[in-house]
């Protein structure tokens, strides 16, 4: 039997080498998705009070994991809710005030006013009747001169009365003037507004949690006096979960907003998380140091926010993560 020619066996090895490497290149595991670097971002709010005031309850500790909308922390309001029912006394007030100019006059007070200028016209009636007949008599050389004065003074005091009493009635009869209505309303919207006031900063000493999330630190005490604005509570929010990725300006138009992600995780190798592209920086930015890679050490890369699915609540803040980015066209 003939031996094969070294030809022959070339031919055999290279064919068998090209089978093989054609099997690795249909097996391997594709190797073009996509892989981008970052960490979980650190969302933190530090909670206060907007007034001043002892701390009455503080119902939360270090580590309690809290709800949008639970209470945390109260303020004695003793002061605050006096503050409220003066501010409502005084709007109840102003509203009756308003109420009264509007109504006008009571017919009673109306009534009363036209009686009153039929007095004065009678006492004006009287005082000029008088006058004249001391007139008459002073033309006579009956009376003295003393008596003609009076007479004239009187007389114009009972018209001058006559004239008072005209205009009080005119007054009772149309009712109170627009401007001072119109004054009265604007007394009433500021009682309105300081109530407004004060009910909101009875409302400012419960302290609620902005959103789901830990305590992260608790900074005060029961009993203790707090000024507005200094902090009680620091709370770490989780709902939504956020990262913070980058990818360089080659790949960028492989991302595009609302696509599909996964997420990955040293606490869950095996287990990736879903997620989804939510914003895509428009500047570039040079790689954050904290999630450099060799590859992109000293690249322009823009950055990309990932809202990531987190149902077991195991991805932690600042905690490095990949986000792996299909490639639609495999």
């Amino acid at each position: 039997m003939a031996r094969p020619s070294r030809k022959t066996l070339l031919l055999g090895a290279l064919l068998v080498l090209a089978l093989a490497f054609t099997l690795y290149a249909l097996t391997r595991p594709s190797d073009r998705n996509l892989v981008l670097h970052g960490n979980v971002e650190i969302r933190q709010v530090e909670l206060s009070f907007r007034v001043e005031g002892r701390i009455a309850r503080l119902l939360v500790d270090e580590g309690d994991s809290v709800h949008k909308g639970e209470i945390l922390a109260r303020l004695d309001d003793d002061v605050f809710k006096a503050t409220l029912r003066q501010a409502e006394a005084q709007v109840q007030a102003q509203e009756a005030q308003l109420a009264r100019l509007e109504a006008g006059y009571r017919s009673e007070e109306v009534a009363q006013a036209e009686e009153q200028v039929r007095a004065a016209r009678a006492q004006a009636d009287l005082a000029r009747i008088q006058l004249e007949r001391i007139r008459n008599m002073h033309r006579q050389n009956a009376t003295s001169q003393q008596a003609l004065d009076n007479a004239l003074s009187a007389a114009r005091q009972s018209r001058a009365e006559l004239a008072a009493a005209e205009q009080v009635y005119a007054m009772h009869a149309s009712g109170y003037r627009k401007e001072d209505i119109a004054a009265q309303k604007a007394t009433l919207a500021a009682a309105r507004a300081q109530a407004d006031l004060a009910r909101i900063q009875c409302a400012d000493c419960t302290l609620a949690a902005p959103g789901d999330g830990i305590v992260l630190t608790r900074a005060q005490e029961e009993g203790a006096i707090v000024a507005a604005g200094s902090p009680v509570l620091t709370l770490t929010l989780r709902d939504p979960v956020w990262l913070r990725v980058y990818v360089d300006e080659p790949n960028l138009g492989r991302i595009r907003p609302g696509m599909a992600v996964d997420v990955l995780a040293d606490c869950a190798p095996d287990k990736p998380f879903a997620g989804s592209v939510g914003y895509i920086s428009p500047a570039a930015e040079f790689t954050p140091k904290n999630v450099e890679t060799s590859e992109v050490r000293t690249s322009l890369v823009y950055r990309i926010r990932v809202l990531a699915q987190d149902p077991d609540n195991m991805l932690r803040q600042g905690m490095p993560v990949r986000v792996r980015i299909p490639d639609e066209a495999s």
